[in-house]
């Protein structure tokens, strides 16, 4: 679908955006993709005109520990194998586009250097959408003067390509096409800043995304529209699908649902502070998914996942109040939606409903998407019409562009992430000096940290209170138009586990695809 439709559409009246996120996730997963699907389903069967956004999975966690990404059960979309194994190409046009700019940027120094590049300042590694570890450092242009100088660089996995990020978050192809020529790949002899426009490798990188900036319409088991574009992770990128996508649905929808990767405090957050900000969007109102197991788990239960322990979901719930927290400073009506197991008692699922009331939640409702699909979200469907229907309408920002941008990780650690204080290295400093001086001091901040706790060490919990946060590098992304800040030990290119998912992945004589998660 063509992201100029949304012009188009431009005289109806707008829908309403709601966005899902969840809880602090473990490693079983919550089920939010599942939950929004659901959801999607759930309206229509209402009555209301309703439009799903999605992003696209990456075949890293498809053959790595997490599996796919379409949904599960009788909330899926589908066709699913499609759906995670590189869709329409669209990652691999990213890493293309991307790995293109590299190879043009090395090509450049080669040949004269015209633009007095300094090889130390390069900043652009490649990419690939595979988890390899053994890419994470690499060094490039060994076998004599002919192969270019020698340097250190590496590879970044797609979804955490800048390229990525562009193409989420560009309105159009001609937005994508600007965003790109803005994107700095190191810096001159006098420190200025050298840009893809410079070296003359933004067009071409256009060339190669003019059919991956157009959304792709799929459908849910019961029918219903999901726009499924772009794929950035949330840990290390902004985890949001393509503000193309919500614009187009935006003007075809009473409401559309989107998700925001991960837990509250990574998802949700830059949902609005990078995503909506630079997007224009509204949301108006948000869900929030839980399980019983999750906060059981956050509450260190000590018996098995089925057992009912009700202290223990009691104790977890202290992260649903803070992931809560977020979503209320970011000044959206809340929906709690409990997404529902077998093993779940009645007095655990009452203990998640009262903490969620207690936390501020206009609604706590228990959800069964995976088991019932779209009428297994009739009262969360409810629920949630009737808070984007009480939405304020009015964008929240947590910090204001002129904030100094070592101003806004404080505001983001200490207010979000629950730290007493933030610890910059040394050069994460000089770095912030050198981007203000150049002039992106205005930019908003994509946290690069873990997704296991709302600090940037899984192994303090999942919702840690007065720890130093360590911020050990800060990386510009100017096409993109925010600057990330990496904390802790969170890499750019994920290795595979012991035993990753691809092994079970297999392709029948007939062509069917088996052991996808």
């Amino acid at each position: 679908m063509e992201p100029s439709a949304a012009a188009r559409l431009a005289g109806r009246p707008a829908g309403k955006l709601v966005v899902v996120t969840a809880v602090t996730p473990t490693p079983q997963g919550e089920g939010k993709t599942t939950t929004a699907i659901g959801l999607v389903d759930g309206l229509r069967r209402l009555g209301v005109r309703a439009v799903g956004t999605l992003r696209q999975p990456s075949l890293g966690p498809t053959f790595g520990l997490k599996g796919g990404a379409s949904g599960g059960g009788r909330a899926q979309v589908v066709p699913a194998a499609s759906v995670n194994l590189h869709l329409t190409g669209d990652f691999h046009a990213v890493a293309a586009a991307h790995n293109l700019a590299a190879a043009m940027v090395d090509n450049h120094v080669h040949h004269g250097n015209a633009l007095g590049i300094e090889p130390g300042t390069l900043a652009w590694h490649r990419t690939l959408d595979v988890n390899d570890r053994e890419l994470r450092n690499v060094v490039v242009g060994l076998g004599g003067r002919v192969n270019g100088p020698v340097r250190e660089t590496g590879f970044v996995i797609t979804a955490a390509s800048e390229v990525m990020a562009v193409l989420a978050l560009a309105r159009d192809l001609a937005d994508l096409r600007a965003r790109l020529g803005r994107v700095v790949v190191g810096r001159k002899r006098g420190g200025s800043p050298v840009t893809l426009e410079e070296v003359r490798a933004a067009g071409a990188m256009a060339a190669l995304l003019r059919e991956a900036v157009k959304p792709n319409l799929l459908q849910t088991l019961e029918g219903s529209p999901v726009l499924v574009h772009a794929g950035p992770f949330a840990n290390v990128a902004h985890g949001a699908s393509s503000v193309a996508a919500d614009r187009l649905a935006l003007g075809l929808a009473e409401i559309v649902v989107t998700e925001a990767g991960f837990a509250a405090e990574l998802g949700a957050e830059k949902f609005v502070d990078l995503k909506c900000r630079q997007g224009g969007l509204v949301p108006s109102a948000a869900v929030l998914v839980a399980t019983v197991r999750a906060l059981k788990h956050h509450g260190a239960a000590a018996g098995r996942p089925e057992e009912e322990d009700v202290a223990a979901v009691a104790r977890g719930a202290e992260n649903l109040a803070r992931q809560a927290e977020v979503v209320r400073r970011l000044g959206l009506p809340l929906v709690v939606a409990v997404n529902r197991f077998a093993t779940d008692t009645p007095a655990e699922l009452e203990a998640v409903r009262e903490a969620a009331r207690a936390a501020g939640a206009r609604a706590a409702v228990e959800a069964s998407p995976f088991a019932g699909g779209g009428e297994g979200t009739l009262e969360l469907a409810e629920a949630v019409r009737d808070a984007a229907a009480a939405g304020a309408g009015e964008l929240r920002l947590l910090y204001p562009d002129e904030l100094p941008l070592a101003a806004k990780i404080e505001l983001l650690a200490t207010r979000l992430y629950g730290a007493a204080r933030v610890e910059l290295s040394h050069a994460a400093a000089q770095q912030l000096e050198e981007l203000t001086r150049l002039g992106f001091g205005r930019l908003p901040i994509c946290t690069a940290k873990t997704h296991l706790s709302m600090s940037h060490d899984a192994r303090l919990g999942p919702h840690p209170r007065g720890y130093a946060f360590p911020v050990r590098e800060v990386r510009l992304q100017a096409g993109a138009g925010f600057v990330t800040v990496l904390a802790g030990d969170v890499p750019l290119m994920p290795g595979l586990p012991a035993h990753p998912a691809a092994e079970e992945v297999d392709v029948d004589a007939a062509g069917n695809v088996t052991g996808l998660r």
